[in-house]
C-alpha cells in the first residue's frame, strides 16, 4: 500500500467543455476518469430544465459524449468514471446511462448518489428562514427558489466504489470530491486522516478544472502553445497525499510550476480554511516544484477535522436581465460608443415611462478597448476601435426587451462607425441570484443506489471548526540593506489566477522566484489592491474588503475582494461576471525591486 499510485485524469471542468478529454486520457492510460460539471449557474438552469421535463436536468453530454462514444473502451480498460454529471436529476441520469451499457452489452455497475437535493423541502426550510451564511441576508421569497443543494463530500463516491460500480453519478458534490472519493477508496483513508484527506482534496482542486493546470488561463499563455490540442491533466497520486500532475504525451500546453500553482490558488478564500465536507484544508505550506519536462510534484497539504455542517446553495429568480454588444471604430470611437449607450438608456427609460414600469433598477454601460475594466490605471492612448457593451436590470422582461429593441432601433440616429456581428436579437434572462447557508450534518438522506441496491449513507459525525487552531505564518521580510529603487510590472515578477466566490472575487499571485516575494508583499497592500479595483468595488476603495493571505509554501499570495462582482455569476450584468480576468488587471501593478534584482531579472530569459 505505501508504494502504490493511482492516476487519475481530470476530464471536465464545467458543464459543456470540450469532448476530447476522454480519448486523450483513455489513451495515456488512466485508473480514474473523474467529471466536474456542476456550478450555481448550472444548477439554476438544470432546475428550470427539469421543472419542463421531468426526465431532464442532468448534464446530457456526459452520456451522449462520454459513454456512448467510449463505454466499451472504459470498460476494457477497467477504468473507473466518477462524475457529478447528476446535477438536479442523478437519477434520470444514472437511468440513460444503464441503459447505454445495456444497449452496448456491457457489464459495468453504475452507482447513483442521491440526498443533495433540498428543492422539495422549500416550505420546511423557509419556515426556518435561515440568513445568508456571508451576508447576514433575509431568506428569499420561496415561491422564486430554483434550487437548492447541499455539498456532499467524497466518503458517499467512495463507499459506491466499495459496492463494485465502476460508474459513479452524483448531484451537487464539492469538485474535488470526485476524486478524493477515489483515493479514499484506494488507500482506505478514514475521516479522522484529516492530512491525507486535505492533500486529496488538493488534487482533486488541481484537477477539477481540466486544462487550466496545464496552460489553459496560464499568465505566460504563450508557453501552452497549440492549444486546440492541449493535454488534460493527469494526477498520480500516492497514499502518502503528494501527487505528481503531468499530462498526455504528445499533447499541447504545459505543466510548470507556474500552471500549477494558479489553478492551486484558483477560486478560494482562506488558503488555511477551505472549506470542504470531509476536511477543513490548509494549502500554505504546501510545495510545488518541477521534476521534469511538464511533470510537477505536489507535496501534502494539511487538514483539519471537518466542519459540522454542509455548505447549500439555493438559487432565485429576481427579475430579469439583457444586453448586448455593438462596436464602432474610426476617430473617437470611445466617445461615439458612449453616446450611443447613453442615448440607448434615455430612450428605453422614456418608453418605460409611458409604460409605467418604472426605471430600470441597475444599468451597466462598459466600453470595452478604451481602458474601463482598468478604471483609473486605464492606458492613455485613444482606441480606434472599441466594444461597447450595454444592459440593464428589471422586475419585468418586457423592461428589458424594450431595452434590446431600442438598441437596435437607435442604429440610423447613431454616431459613425456602428458594426457588429449578430444573429437573432438578444431576449430577456433571468436573474439568478445564489444564497447560501449551512444544513447539519445528519439531515441529509443520503442514498447511493448500485443497480437498484440501495444503501443509506450517514456522514460521521463532525465539530465546528474552530478558527484558533490556524497557525499565521510571519510576513515576508524584504532583506536589510536593499533599497527598492527600480520599479517593474508585478507580472515580470509573478504569476497570477482570479475567480470568482459567490459575489467575492480572489485573486492568487505567486512569485516566480522566492527572492521576489518580499517586495511583492510590501507592494501589493489592501490598499493598494483596493484602489486598483476601486471601480468595481461596491462602496470604493475600501481596503476592509481586500483580505490578504500567505502561501510560503508555495511563495504565494492570495486576496479575497469582497463585493466586487455586481452580484456575481447570472445576478451581475458586468462584462466580467465572474472576475476572470482580474489578475490580468492587477499584474499591472507597480513593484518596487532593488538594483540587484532588476539585473537578475534582465539576465532571465523567457520572462516577459
Amino acid at each position: 500500500m505505501p508504494d502504490k499510485i493511482i492516476r487519475i485524469g481530470g476530464a471536465s471542468g464545467f458543464w459543456g467543455e470540450s469532448a476530447i478529454a476522454t480519448p486523450q486520457l483513455l489513451g495515456a492510460g488512466v485508473d480514474y476518469l473523474v467529471y466536474d460539471y456542476l456550478a450555481e449557474i448550472t444548477m439554476s438552469i438544470m432546475a428550470r430544465a427539469h421543472a419542463r421535463d421531468p426526465a431532464a436536468g442532468f448534464a446530457g453530454d456526459f452520456i451522449s459524449a462520454v459513454l456512448k462514444p467510449h463505454a466499451k473502451a472504459i470498460a476494457a480498460q477497467g477504468v473507473k468514471v466518477i462524475a457529478n454529471a447528476g446535477g438536479v436529476n442523478p437519477a434520470s441520469c444514472g437511468k440513460a446511462a444503464r441503459a447505454l451499457i445495456k444497449e452496448q452489452g456491457l457489464d459495468l455497475k453504475v452507482a447513483v448518489i442521491t440526498g443533495d437535493n433540498l428543492l422539495a423541502d422549500v416550505d420546511a426550510i423557509a419556515a426556518d428562514a435561515p440568513a445568508e451564511m456571508f451576508t447576514g441576508a433575509a431568506f428569499p421569497d420561496k415561491d422564486k427558489i430554483a434550487s437548492i443543494n447541499a455539498y456532499l463530500g467524497a466518503f458517499p463516491i467512495a463507499r459506491a466504489l466499495a459496492e463494485g460500480a465502476d460508474i459513479v453519478i452524483t448531484g451537487r458534490c464539492v469538485d474535488s470530491a470526485v476524486t478524493l472519493g477515489a483515493c479514499i477508496h484506494e488507500f482506505g483513508w478514514s475521516e479522522s486522516d484529516y492530512d491525507l484527506l486535505a492533500s486529496g482534496s488538493l488534487a482533486g482542486h488541481l484537477l477539477e478544472c481540466g486544462p487550466q493546470a496545464t496552460g489553459g488561463n496560464y499568465t505566460d499563455w504563450e508557453d501552452a502553445g497549440d492549444i486546440a490540442n492541449i493535454g488534460y491533466p493527469i494526477g498520480s497520486v500516492s497514499a502518502d497525499g503528494s501527487f505528481t500532475v503531468t499530462k498526455p504525451d504528445g499533447t499541447a500546453g504545459c505543466v510548470t510550476v507556474g500552471t500549477v500553482s494558479e489553478q492551486m490558488l484558483y477560486e478560494i478564500g482562506d488558503p488555511q480554511a477551505y472549506f470542504l465536507p470531509d476536511v477543513v484544508c490548509d494549502f500554505s505550506s504546501v510545495e510545488i516544484a518541477q521534476t521534469g519536462p511538464d511533470m510537477v510534484r505536489v507535496s501534502p497539504a494539511k487538514g483539519y477535522p471537518a466542519p459540522d455542517h454542509y455548505k447549500t446553495c439555493l438559487t432565485y429568480g429576481e427579475g430579469f436581465r439583457g444586453g448586448t454588444s455593438v462596436s464602432f471604430y474610426g476617430f473617437d470611437a470611445a466617445r461615439k460608443a458612449q453616446k450611443f449607450c447613453d442615448n440607448v438608456l434615455v430612450r428605453a427609460n422614456n418608453i418605460l415611462r409611458g409604460h409605467n414600469l418604472g426605471d430600470y433598477s441597475e444599468t451597466s454601460v462598459e466600453i470595452i478597448g478604451a481602458g474601463s475594466q482598468f478604471g483609473d490605471f486605464a492606458p492613455s492612448h485613444e482606441p480606434r476601435e472599441v466594444v461597447a457593451k450595454i444592459a440593464a436590470k428589471h422586475s419585468e422582461a418586457a423592461a428589458i426587451g424594450i431595452l434590446l429593441r431600442e438598441l437596435t432601433g437607435l442604429g440610423l440616429s447613431t454616431p459613425p462607425g456602428l458594426s457588429g456581428f449578430s444573429g437573432a436579437r438578444a431576449k430577456p434572462s433571468p436573474v439568478v441570484r445564489l444564497f447560501s447557508y449551512l444544513t447539519p450534518k445528519g439531515a441529509l438522506p443520503v442514498e447511493i443506489d448500485v443497480d437498484g441496491r440501495k444503501i443509506a449513507f450517514q456522514d460521521a459525525d463532525a465539530v465546528a471548526f474552530d478558527p484558533a487552531a490556524i497557525q499565521r505564518p510571519p510576513a515576508p521580510q524584504t532583506p536589510d540593506g536593499q533599497d527598492a529603487a527600480t520599479e517593474v510590472p508585478l507580472i515580470r515578477l509573478a504569476w497570477a489566477r482570479s475567480g470568482d466566490k459567490g459575489n467575492k472575487a480572489n485573486i492568487g499571485v505567486i512569485a516566480r522566484d522566492p527572492d521576489y516575494l518580499p517586495y511583492i508583499w510590501a507592494a501589493l497592500t489592501p490598499a493598494s489592491v483596493a484602489d486598483r479595483f476601486a471601480h468595481f468595488i461596491e462602496g470604493g476603495a475600501d481596503p476592509a474588503k481586500v483580505d490578504k493571505y500567505s502561501l510560503p509554501g508555495s511563495h504565494a499570495i492570495n486576496f479575497l475582494i469582497d463585493s466586487i462582482l455586481g452580484g456575481g455569476g447570472m445576478a451581475s450584468i458586468r462584462n466580467d461576471a465572474q472576475g476572470k480576468g482580474y489578475g490580468q488587471i492587477l499584474l499591472a501593478h507597480p513593484v518596487a525591486i532593488p538594483a540587484a534584482l532588476a539585473d537578475k531579472l534582465d539576465d532571465q530569459q523567457g520572462m516577459i
